[in-house]
């Protein structure tokens, strides 16, 4: 198995979800509600794209940890993968983030469901460096080559190099921070609307790195282990094609199946070539989700992958606290934890 692709993920089901307008001044992704579109119409649609998000992953045999969230006040909640990072060998990132309201994302049931549920060694929080201005916004501020031990990251307010810095060094990890704007000029918020980094493919839009030894490099980094680079164009960008993820999915004639998870929209933007590039190694998992694309992010922002060994099955007798947990994960002591973390 390729430790690029996680074979389990999580997924939070935000029930009050709306474009967050805390996030729209740097998100050139971000659009407004259709008009006369009322929020509660929106959260039902959300809801649903939600869960063929989820259905589709456990048909390609991916493992699913799905986290309930009923709190009107986290409307990005959808996005667990700007707050967390899992990473082999027991490791755990908790990351620092930009837009105040987006802060108690963090939740603590999430964590202890991976203490509980894989091996858990170390949870490294960033956290802390909210109150000084710095942030890092997870995998979406990073895009990781899991294999090569490479963290590409578009510099902006929300991917500080300070802070890259010290993750790959926490982590083993060698920083590659580059500059990417769009045809206008706005720095991209996000380096994973950007980049995808898979096993044997990776699909990133060069074009915007405007410094050209810069771009370059990058390129040849993508590729030195034979890695195949699929160039998006900014177009192509814009329809999400570059917020894409590889998972590991069932084992089919004693191989893992792997797939490239994306939104329906990011699928019919790619050139028949660049679908055949991907398809060498990855079945494309494409899921259509209109509603929570207006708040700037695709299919690869709603999973937070787990790279994590899993703890052995058992069967212990149970307890009151174990049924409590299991009765509701979404627990009050759990809420004013994971609000703690911020």
């Amino acid at each position: 198995m390729s430790a690029q692709a996680p074979s389990a993920v999580i997924l939070v089901r935000a029930e009050k979800f709306v474009p967050n307008p805390a996030t729209a001044a740097d998100n050139a992704f971000q659009r407004d509600l259709p008009d006369g579109q009322s929020d509660e119409a929106t959260s039902a649609q959300a809801l649903a794209e939600m869960d063929a998000v989820a259905d589709a992953l456990l048909a390609a045999g991916v493992t699913v940890h799905v986290f309930p969230d009923e709190d009107h006040t986290r409307p990005d909640s959808v996005f667990p993968n700007n707050w967390l990072s899992t990473h082999a060998g027991g490791y755990v990132a908790v990351y620092p983030m930009y837009a105040s309201n987006r802060r108690h994302e963090r939740r603590a049931d999430v964590l202890e469901m991976l203490k509980s549920s894989y091996r858990v060694q170390t949870i490294i929080d960033y956290s802390g460096l909210e109150p000084d201005g710095i942030f890092l916004e997870g995998t979406g501020a990073m895009v990781l080559d899991h294999v090569s031990r490479v963290a590409y990251a578009a510099v902006s307010h929300r991917a500080d190099t300070h802070v890259l810095e010290r993750f790959c060094a926490d982590f083993s990890y060698e920083p590659m921070a580059f500059e990417a704007v769009d045809s206008d000029g706005v720095a991209v918020y996000h380096t994973n609307v950007i980049a995808c980094i898979g096993t044997d493919v990776a699909l990133v839009a060069l074009g915007m790195i405007p410094d050209p030894d810069r771009r370059e490099q990058v390129r040849e980094r993508l590729s030195v282990n034979g890695r195949e680079v699929v160039d998006l164009t900014e177009e192509q960008v814009r329809e999400f094609a570059g917020n894409a993820v590889e998972l590991c999915g069932r084992t089919e004639q004693g191989r893992k199946r792997y797939v490239m998870a994306m939104s329906g929209r990011a699928r019919r933007s790619l050139r028949p070539e660049q679908v055949e590039a991907i398809e060498r190694s990855c079945e494309i998992v494409a899921v259509d989700i209109p509603t929570i694309e207006l708040a700037g992010g695709s299919v690869r922002c709603m999973i937070a992958g787990i790279h994590l060994d899993p703890r052995p099955v058992v069967d212990p007798e149970p307890t009151a606290t174990a049924e409590a947990i299991d009765d509701d994960p979404h627990t009050a002591d759990g809420q004013d934890v994971a609000q703690g973390l911020g």
